[in-house]
């Protein structure tokens, strides 16, 4: 079968725990499938936040459990961070965090409608061999499909260790008229997450980028 992106991820199959195995179970509780649920559910929240590549989930449970009137929309594909996250759901009794399960692009693909009241990028996979460069998920077209689902004066926020992912970054959004450089970030984050903490453990410095919606 052809796909209709250039993959960004390389789905390994990775060590699922028996207590994520047992969460998976659920999924399909938490999930969401297309534009249209995420804007019916969004009516019943004050604002909707989209986190793409949630990874151990340890951000999105964090905002979650400290902003309750905020829906959440976790963009994963792979089944142990999702396993992890629907524990987490469980856990804490969440009420604000639903799950998109695969590319987040296939999401975007669908007509636009303006829900999103932020995104957030934490450590993107970098592609770090320059052949596999164009694997990488924020190019120009990717922010044009962001920005199609962004509402008026809504946030991007991306981070990342790797320096050559961070100056094409930079370049992408000097080039383009759809972001500007904004000092307000749409959220509070306490900590590191994992793959943070592993670049900043790997001698890596942390790159981080908040952009406003035009």
């Amino acid at each position: 079968m052809q796909l209709k992106f250039l993959p960004s991820f390389v789905k390994r199959k990775g060590r699922i725990t028996r207590k994520q195995t047992h969460s998976l179970r659920s999924l399909s509780e938490f999930s969401v499938k297309n534009i249209q649920e995420i804007e019916d559910l969004s009516k019943h929240f004050d604002k909707c936040y989209l986190e793409i590549g949630f990874g151990n989930a340890e951000n999105i449970i964090f905002q979650a459990t400290n902003n309750p009137s905020y829906l959440f929309i976790g963009s994963e594909v792979y089944m142990s961070g999702i396993g992890t996250l629907v524990s987490g759901i469980k856990e804490n009794n969440i009420n604000n965090v639903k799950i998109f399960s695969d590319d987040i692009r296939l999401l975007l693909d669908q007509s636009p409608k303006k829900i999103f009241d932020s995104v957030i990028i934490i450590c993107p996979d970098p592609w770090p061999k320059e052949k596999h460069h164009k694997r990488r998920l924020i190019n120009e077209f990717f922010l044009k499909m962001i920005h199609d689902f962004m509402k008026d004066d809504s946030n991007v926020y991306i981070s990342t260790d790797w320096e050559n992912y961070a100056e094409g970054i930079s370049e992408l959004f000097k080039e383009n008229k759809l972001f500007k450089p904004s000092l307000n970030k749409s959220f509070y984050k306490d900590s590191l997450s994992k793959f943070e903490r592993r670049g900043k453990d790997e001698g890596r410095d942390l790159f981080e980028f908040n952009y406003e919606k035009v």
